[in-house]
């Protein structure tokens, strides 16, 4: 067996996500690449690792074995790294940490200075939506968590950040005689959806359900950036986080919409199970956090106050 580390972390990689196109985009790799690095993995081994049916390629119970064992492999060889660093001094380790999808907006200023002072730190950061969010915490996949609205079934700790603020957003080029009515903008509007499980879709369809408004027209896409997109070029309209829209009102792309009964106000939380055994490094980023939150609010989040 002459097979790599390298090898091994690309395997794991494609076991873990199911897919050569995807694995290569989150390893910064060519596709070819990393196609070419399976098939030398496999050769390895007479028994097939991968199957491919239709244009989708699956992991065979061998595959999922090995997969297994790589995954050991590599965390040992993080281990060893790791306690190199902490001979010399230095504080090391893996800090993974799932953020919804808007939180990606958030989340970054809270790391950088940490992870600058603390080079012997890995940082897996996971963006997705709140379901997948709240089940990589339970299923103890992470350390931490950022959400803006807290599980009821789950026990945690959290500390709090700063507000997420919610607003009825559209383009810049929509005008209006008059005051546009409530009637008028959710039920006349085409409104634009997060999908099913997002956090900002739960605070739109609540607010929209307590106003019994009769939405006719609506889209639904996957991703923040995809809805502010859309609503920029006039395809309709949406509630969506101020944290998210800087940019766009600053060049009037955007245009807040008054509406009574908004914004929806919730608040950042980074949480962790009550349950879980924090690792050193972070325990040191709950310390650089509770020391210096205040201080990366009021310099990087102060212009939220303008609205």
């Amino acid at each position: 067996m002459n097979y790599t580390l390298h090898q091994l972390q690309i395997f794991l990689k494609i076991a873990e996500i199911q897919s050569i196109t995807k694995a290569s985009e989150e390893l910064h790799l060519t596709q070819p690449a990393v196609s070419i690095q399976l098939k030398n993995f496999q050769d390895q081994f007479p028994i097939p690792l991968t199957e491919v049916v239709g244009r989708k390629i699956y992991i065979t119970d061998f595959g999922k074995e090995i997969a297994q064992a790589a995954e050991k492999i590599i965390n040992e060889v993080y281990a060893i790294n790791y306690k190199t660093l902490a001979y010399q001094g230095e504080l090391s380790g893996r800090l993974k940490i799932s953020v919804v999808s808007t939180g990606k907006y958030v989340m970054p200023y809270f790391l950088s200075d940490f992870m600058n002072r603390n080079i012997g730190v890995d940082l897996i950061m996971d963006v997705t939506n709140k379901s997948r969010v709240i089940e990589s915490l339970e299923m103890n996949e992470v350390d931490f968590a950022l959400v803006s609205v807290l599980p009821k079934k789950l026990k945690v700790n959290r500390v709090e950040l700063m507000p997420n603020r919610l607003f009825y957003v559209g383009s810049n080029n929509l005008k209006f005689k008059n005051v546009p009515t409530k009637k008028k903008l959710f039920e006349v509007l085409p409104l634009i959806y997060r999908e099913q499980g997002s956090a900002t879709r739960n605070a739109m369809e609540t607010f929209i359900s307590r106003n019994k408004f009769s939405v006719r027209k609506k889209m639904e896409l996957t991703s923040n950036e995809a809805v502010k997109q859309a609503v920029v070029s006039g395809l309709g309209c949406s509630i969506m986080p101020l944290i998210g829209i800087k940019n766009e009102l600053k060049n009037k792309d955007l245009q807040i919409i008054p509406v009574k009964g908004l914004p929806i106000t919730t608040t950042w939380n980074l949480i962790w199970l009550k349950s879980k055994k924090l690792s050193p490094a972070a325990m040191a980023y709950l310390d650089f956090l509770n020391s210096e939150k205040k201080d990366i609010i009021n310099e990087k989040f102060s212009w939220i106050n303008d609205f």
